[in-house]
């Protein structure tokens, strides 16, 4: 128990009393700690004195007959400024009684004020003082050497990373909860469901920014402390702490003994994850490969099996700045038990479910403003060509600026919509751009006859009426056109590009 001016006045019964506060039953200013014992005559001691010191005088600075109370009021006014927890006034030996004005300034400034009588010494006070602050130095130390001891005890056991916290909570009577990289509590199976939304959403914001952090939230007035764990290039996961005293320096060493206990746990469970990344790129080689029947045996053994097709492929750039995604697709992959594969592949991560895809993936994707290119129902025998698909399709998310694109989009729009998509609507005007220039040159209609002609589908007839000129001019218009662009119009070829360079030269 810490000394205060309640337990110093019952230990010294006899020759104390307290003068302010009159009513000390519920008086919480004298139930302060005191963190030390001065006792001074000097008319300003402060400079000697810090918050939470107890000052002790007889008097002698203060005059023995005057009722001025500015000296008082000033003397009072510089210890409660200071901080000091109060003032312990001795009599009879300078001053036969109390000064008046020094208990109206005490009173003014909420100072506490007791009595010191019988010449009882000051020095026993502050040797009294020293002692119990000793004594309850020695008793954290020993109780922080026995926490110390029970924490290391319970990381021996099983389930050892439970069992600290458990044991952390129990020595500082706090919350501690530990989440892995991608933002998920760990538990015991005993655990009630976890409901601390903003708990959640602290954690992972803080573990999407990659970096090693510590900060602070208030949750309904209780404080959470959130401290990443691992290294700046790739966090292991975070400890959230709550009603824990950082001030008491036990039981911050004991917590970061634990953080300590933990980033070590957590390093050994990030190793075996990069081996499982090492072995799912082997195997996703072996599928493109074909060799199906050692990469599904190898996989069931670690993962419980790979997902049944028809496939959905997923393909996105990976993020530089964090591993956040790959954390959070590993949790997936482990909670849908096979149903999910996903590996890296130069600077892309790849991404294999059942068709239809679980639109948590797309949405995982999208949080982190991660494009994604998709390609569905794709058999384990094409699962090369629905790469090329979904890589295809990233591209032109990543062009258009869509979180994501599926490739069967593409398949709606055919082979011009997938030439649109590209904006080749510039090469096709400079492909044309010679009929466009005789015409300025020669005061002639080329282009707009190409033009008619090619939306009439080549019809000679058609056409014809259509611009108002015989059949023979029409047809030397058009081979004049080909000479100009270097196409043999009479080839179903070349009518094609022509064709195509019309339909593609007003995009963009």
């Amino acid at each position: 128990m810490p000394v205060t001016i309640r337990s110093l006045l019952h230990r010294w019964d006899a020759s104390t009393r307290l003068i302010v506060p009159a009513q000390d039953e519920t008086e919480p200013s004298i139930d302060v700690p005191v963190t030390w014992v001065h006792s001074s005559e000097l008319p300003d001691p402060t400079p000697f004195l810090d918050a939470g010191h107890l000052l002790l005088t007889d008097g002698s600075q203060f005059p023995r007959r005057s009722r001025d109370r500015d000296p008082y009021d000033s003397y009072v006014a510089r210890l409660s400024e200071r901080g000091v927890v109060g003032l312990g006034f001795g009599t009879p030996l300078i001053h036969r009684q109390l000064p008046d004005a020094l208990e109206s300034a005490c009173r003014r400034h909420g100072l506490p004020l007791f009595l010191v009588t019988d010449l009882t010494p000051f020095l026993a006070i502050a040797r009294y003082v020293a002692d119990e602050l000793a004594n309850e130095q020695q008793a954290r130390i020993r109780w922080s050497l026995q926490a110390q001891r029970a924490v290391a005890r319970a990381a021996q056991r099983p389930d050892g990373l439970i069992s600290i916290l458990a044991e952390l909570e129990n020595q500082l009577d706090c919350s501690a909860m530990l989440f892995d990289a991608a933002g998920a509590r760990i538990r015991s199976p005993g655990d009630p469901p976890d409901l601390d939304t903003p708990i959640h959403d602290a954690v992972r914001a803080a573990l999407e920014q990659g970096v090693r952090s510590s900060s602070r939230i208030v949750i309904d007035g209780q404080e959470f402390t959130v401290q990443t764990i691992g290294h700046s290039n790739r966090l292991d996961g975070a400890l959230v702490l709550g009603g824990l005293d950082w001030a008491d320096p036990a039981a911050a060493d004991l917590a970061h003994s634990v953080i300590g206990l933990a980033s070590l746990a957590l390093t050994q469970k990030r190793s075996l994850e990069k081996a499982h990344h090492h072995l799912r790129a082997g195997l996703f080689e072996q599928l493109l490969k074909g060799d199906r029947v050692l990469a599904t045996r190898t996989a069931t053994s670690v993962w419980g099996g790979l997902p049944s097709a028809p496939l959905t492929v997923l393909v996105a750039r990976r993020p530089h700045h964090s591993d956040f995604i790959l954390d959070a697709l590993e949790r997936e992959a482990e909670e849908r038990g096979g149903r999910v594969f996903f590996t890296e592949r130069e600077n892309r991560i790849l991404v294999l479910t059942e068709t239809p895809s679980p639109a948590e993936f797309l949405q995982l994707f999208s949080r982190h403003s991660i494009p994604v290119g998709t390609a569905d129902a794709i058999p384990f025998e094409a699962l090369s060509r629905g790469v090329a698909e979904a890589e295809r399709a990233l591209l032109h998310a990543i062009q258009t600026g869509q979180p994501s694109v599926a490739f069967r989009e593409f398949l709606d729009r055919g082979m011009l919509g997938l030439l649109r998509a590209q904006k080749v609507g510039t090469v096709a005007r400079g492909i044309l751009r010679v009929l466009h220039d005789h015409d300025v040159d020669r005061g002639a209609e080329l282009l707009t006859t190409v033009r008619v002609w090619v939306q009439n589908e080549c019809a000679w007839d058609a056409t014809a009426r259509e611009l108002g000129i015989h059949r023979h001019t029409l047809r030397n218009r058009v081979q004049l056109a080909g000479r100009l662009l270097g196409l043999d119009l009479d080839l179903l070829r070349d009518r094609l590009e022509l064709w195509t360079a019309v339909q593609l030269m007003t995009e963009d």
